[in-house]
């Protein structure tokens, strides 16, 4: 099992290190110290599991493990002092929640119940995007999702049912879900099976034809030959 620790503090993560040492099967692919950096190592270190702090400054662990729900994997446990977010950390789909100071015993239980899903899990699950719309908190799977559109401090998603605003960023977005967006422009992100073809304008701009709307987004030069590429090989 590949584990990434995030927690803000120094010495939980060097304590967690530790423990999980004390683990049969463990690797641990990296210890970082905010959800910020969390996001971005998912992609490179493929963890199996997360041992995550809550309150950490910036991106905390209960908005992480949002953008992560209803993936296979990362499994995520919650590592904290408090009592208080276990509830919502269940919501979210967790696999444990371990109060601080983490006992090994306990670790040991929540590494093998996180083992469990992995093994029963044969195939990701849904993912889904979080937001809200008429100021109600709703959420719509990424794949109904045609184009991800950013536009000032929010990003709108149009999906097939219509739009619908999150807080997230493209980079956070291409982060968390690298295999299931791809970039066309610095403000937009599409699902790489969205995309039936591009078409080149008279005054030179390319845009992208795709499945679902009639929006044809432009490709910025920089990522034109990863798209035509992709649709060499699709």
């Amino acid at each position: 099992m590949r584990a990434l620790i995030v927690d803000d503090e120094p010495l939980a993560r060097a304590r967690m290190t530790a423990l999980l040492g004390e683990c049969a099967a463990v690797e641990i692919v990296g210890s970082v110290d905010d959800g910020e950096a969390a996001l971005a190592a998912l992609h490179e270190l493929q963890p199996d599991v997360l041992l995550l702090d809550i309150n950490m400054p910036g991106l905390d662990g209960v908005t992480l493990a949002q953008r992560l729900a209803g993936r296979a994997r990362p499994q995520v446990i919650f590592c904290t002092a408090y009592e208080a977010h276990a509830l919502k950390a269940f919501e979210l789909g967790a696999a444990d929640y371990l109060l601080k100071p983490v006992r090994l015993e306990r670790l040991r239980d929540a590494l093998q119940r996180a083992q469990r899903r992995l093994d029963d899990g044969p195939r990701e699950p849904a993912a889904w995007l979080h937001g809200r719309l008429r100021g109600e908190q709703v959420r719509i799977a990424l794949d109904e999702v045609l184009c991800l559109l950013a536009e000032e401090k929010y990003v709108v998603v149009q999906h097939r049912g219509g739009e619908l605003l999150i807080e997230d960023s493209l980079r956070q977005l291409e982060d968390a879900y690298p295999d299931q967006l791809i970039r066309l422009h610095r403000n937009c992100l599409v699902p790489p099976a969205r995309l039936l073809g591009i078409k080149t304008l008279a005054d030179g701009r390319v845009l992208a034809r795709l499945d679902g709307t009639d929006s044809s987004p432009e490709i910025s030069r920089r990522n034109l030959p990863a798209i035509r590429k992709l649709l060499r090989l699709s």
